[in-house]
């Protein structure tokens, strides 16, 4: 695959509403998801965003959610910060976000998230008893500096 062969990827309308994501500009990684359905639990604070869309992710690929930049200005959260697809996934696409006190919720017709679909490889695990020595080493979260 080149940048002049796009890869396809199949998408399902669940709804008759639901919006078949395209990139707003040209260059933009991320398809804009626009919802079709909102349910908000009261008891949870957590807002689940359907968009009436099921889709088949080839195989060796991955759907990768991302709330959009301007969440910012609803001051929701999307829960998992970044959601999988995985290549046998079949159903509906749907994000949750966490709703926080005086948050503005979004609503039906609003794009809410951005889909990414990026290649990548099998691995094989294997236990070891030792790891290769590196200059970072253990050294976890901040130990590289500010």
């Amino acid at each position: 695959m080149t940048n002049d062969q796009p890869l396809k990827l199949r998408m399902k309308k669940l709804v008759p509403e639901a919006v078949v994501p395209a990139y707003a500009k040209p260059g933009d990684a991320g398809l804009d998801l626009t919802a079709t359905s909102v349910k908000f639990d009261e008891a949870t604070r957590k807002l689940k965003v359907g968009f009436g869309l099921a889709m088949e992710i080839p195989f060796g690929y991955v759907g990768l959610l991302f709330p959009r930049s301007s969440v910012h200005k609803t001051g929701l959260v999307m829960s998992n910060c970044v959601g999988v697809i995985d290549s046998g996934y079949r159903g509906e696409v749907c994000s949750i976000f966490y709703v926080p006190e005086g948050a503005q919720p979004y609503a039906v017709g609003d794009r809410c998230a951005q889909l990414i679909v990026l290649p990548y490889p099998q691995v094989q695990t294997e236990e070891a008893s030792e790891l290769s020595e590196t200059a970072r080493g253990t050294g976890g979260f901040g130990s590289t500096g500010a």
